[in-house]
């Protein structure tokens, strides 16, 4: 059993599926540092110096200045700012993953246009080759290729 385990884990499919989970976190984390550190602090300051990491409604009855002291007093509260920062750190990994794709399917090589070897019987519908100029199955004279 341990033998088949290593077979399967050492195919080229699985190291390429784990080669690539590990590279997609990794981006992950940089989108999310890009949306978080980079993006959304401009975005904020336009809209009136607004920290998007701190949005959030408070279903308690007790007020909170911050999300951190809501937090810290353990009360229910819909954090609506980060599930903004995650929506957008969403649409920019499928983006790029889309770009990516895009350009794997633009390098995947195209088959050659092949000539046709046959061409069809226009009396018995059947093919015949391509330079025939009597079918072979019911002797019907063929016009020239």
């Amino acid at each position: 059993m341990l033998k088949e385990f290593k077979e399967f884990v050492m195919r080229g499919n699985v190291m390429d599926l784990a080669i690539g989970i590990i590279i997609g976190a990794a981006f992950g984390k940089i989108v999310t540092s890009f949306v978080g550190d980079i993006l959304m602090p401009p975005i904020g300051l336009v809209l009136g110096n607004v920290d998007f990491a701190n949005l959030f409604i408070n279903l308690s009855r007790v007020h909170y200045d911050t999300l951190k002291a809501a937090k810290e007093a353990g009360a229910a509260t819909i954090n609506y700012g980060a599930f903004i920062q995650t929506v957008i750190d969403f649409v920019i990994v499928a983006f790029v993953i889309f770009l990516v794709v895009k350009q794997i399917n633009k390098m995947k090589r195209k088959p050659a246009d092949i000539a046709p070897s046959t061409k069809e019987c226009s009396f018995c519908a059947l093919d015949v080759p391509i330079k025939a100029i009597k079918c072979p199955h019911c002797t019907s004279e063929l016009k020239a290729a």
